[in-house]
């Protein structure tokens, strides 16, 4: 359940924000006050989740933009643009944009290993970068930035060695960023989802979801909702002394 307010000071910008875990994102973050900026790579979707977002309790409107994640001068782009229409850098950063081109280590493409650890990873670094650069210098003295890992780059997965690769360096990513930025009141924290059910489990076949609930010990997939809920604690103020953490929300999954 969604706490009236606790966001209403904040301007809060999501990658990824088109469907999935970063749509969910954003209609939290906006159910709990904040302004949201929606970004995708896909602007019809982020344009959908902007309509689907409650207006913000300050009055101002939400936005929807375009953004290629992996491209230095499309983030630079965002940032710009965000502080033209309000003014200020967002306080609150949560990197959801990803992509999976799985297949088994021995017949992966080099082109698709690249193309994941460019959305995912490299993405990541240029978003935490640019809106940490943008905190520091109109003399922030708080932020949250929060980065979607996975359990999968914990514990890795068959037929998955680039996105586990790439989940993994986003959580090396996350708890660095931690150390270095604390000094300036941003705080850096990963979230690990489990078997979520988004666009991206939608083709998996009934056959193997099943086999992925019976190692879950909820015995059920998780919403994305529910991943959603844990960002909006850690955009918040009720995390202030949380930073270079990493939070599972698996269900209990590989737990122990």
């Amino acid at each position: 359940m969604a706490t009236a307010g606790r966001l209403v000071s904040r301007l809060a910008v999501v990658t990824g924000g088109g469907s999935g875990i970063g749509r969910a994102v954003c209609q939290r973050l906006a159910s709990e006050g904040a302004s949201v900026v929606v970004a995708d790579i896909n602007e019809a979707s982020a344009n959908e989740t902007l309509e689907s977002l409650p207006g913000d309790l300050r009055g101002q409107a939400h936005m929807a933009a375009a953004a290629n994640v992996a491209s230095k001068e499309s983030v630079k782009s965002l940032l710009t643009s965000i502080q033209a229409r309000y003014f200020q850098p967002p306080s609150v950063c949560v990197n959801a944009a990803g992509i999976t081109l799985d297949n088994f280590l021995l017949d992966m493409e080099e082109d698709d290993f690249d193309k994941v650890v460019q959305v995912n990873l490299k993405g990541s670094f240029l978003v935490i970068q640019a809106v940490a650069n943008a905190l520091v210098a109109c003399g922030a003295t708080k932020g949250s930035i929060i980065t979607l890992g996975s359990i999968v780059g914990k514990v890795g997965n068959i037929g998955q060695v680039n996105y586990a690769a790439s989940k993994s360096g986003v959580q090396g990513l996350t708890m660095t960023a931690a150390k270095e930025l604390s000094r300036f009141g941003i705080r850096c924290n990963c979230v690990l989802p489990g078997f979520i059910s988004t666009p991206m489990t939608d083709a998996v076949p009934e056959k193997v979801i099943s086999k992925m609930k019976a190692l879950i010990p909820l015995r059920r997939m998780g919403e994305a909702t529910e991943v959603a809920d844990v960002c909006a604690f850690l955009a918040s103020d009720d995390s202030r002394y949380v930073t270079g953490a990493s939070l599972e929300v698996t269900g209990g999954l590989f737990m122990g």
